[in-house]
């Protein structure tokens, strides 16, 4: 299982949201790149980067923090937040993130993201699976897209997608535990995706749980800041 720390930016900073509430927020670090290096200094390996000021304005904003990050760890980033074109995409790639997360974008011009899938492959894009009631939610999770989770999913399994991040929102932040019923079904009716969880983590039992429903990756956010989680235990789950 891929253990995946999580950094949310706004303002240059590293903060966590709410069920993505962009009214309840918390500074943790005022410096990321510090914060990154902590993450690699720990043993872990891999990095989810979200652009949260990206996310709300529709345009990458925090392209500082990233590169910044990109350059003084060998982190495998994953980056999501504010993708509208394909040569946001190229620049992310060449500023050394390793996948890209595809939300709003994927939900709204999905012709736009399968020419994508062609020509960058699809080991570089991330489904990213936003959901309330398995209802996919864009812009910041601001807004309901209509589209079933099923349907989302099924879509773009059909044009070649491998990899998801399925994050429930009602959990998210919460420090509340997983949706593990959401994962399962995921799990049972797309066994091919390879899936990274994310929502609600509290604990490292919590992680064990997601790795015997099947989930490939796990992304961590408030119960490391929060002092739930310690990195040498992130570390050791990745053995």
């Amino acid at each position: 299982m891929r253990i995946i720390p999580a950094i949310d930016i706004i303002n240059g900073k590293c903060v966590r949201l709410s069920q993505g509430d962009y009214l309840q927020k918390k500074v943790y670090n005022e410096n990321p790149v510090e914060q990154a290096k902590l993450f690699e200094d720990a043993g872990l390996s891999y990095l989810h980067f979200v652009d949260l000021d990206g996310a709300k304005n529709r345009t990458i904003t925090n392209w500082k923090t990233l590169n910044d990050i990109c350059s003084a760890t060998k982190l495998q980033v994953d980056f999501g937040g504010g993708i509208t074109t394909k040569s946001d995409i190229r620049k992310l790639l060449d500023a050394g993130v390793a996948q890209i997360n595809l939300g709003s974008i994927a939900v709204k011009e999905p012709e736009k993201v399968n020419l994508w899938l062609e020509e960058f492959g699809a080991d570089k894009i991330i489904l990213s699976a936003d959901v309330r009631n398995e209802v996919i939610a864009v812009h910041g999770w601001a807004d309901s897209s209509g589209i079933s989770l099923q349907e989302f999913l099924s879509n773009y399994q059909r044009i070649g997608i491998q990899f998801i991040t399925c994050t429930d929102i009602h959990t998210d932040g919460m420090l509340s535990g997983p949706n593990f019923s959401l994962y399962k079904k995921i799990k049972t009716e797309f066994p091919t995706l390879k899936l990274n969880a994310s929502g609600g983590v509290r604990s490292t039992a919590d992680i064990r749980n997601l790795k015997t429903l099947g989930v490939e990756g796990v992304i961590i956010g408030k119960a490391f800041y929060e002092g739930h989680i310690k990195l040498e235990d992130l570390y050791h789950l990745t053995k």
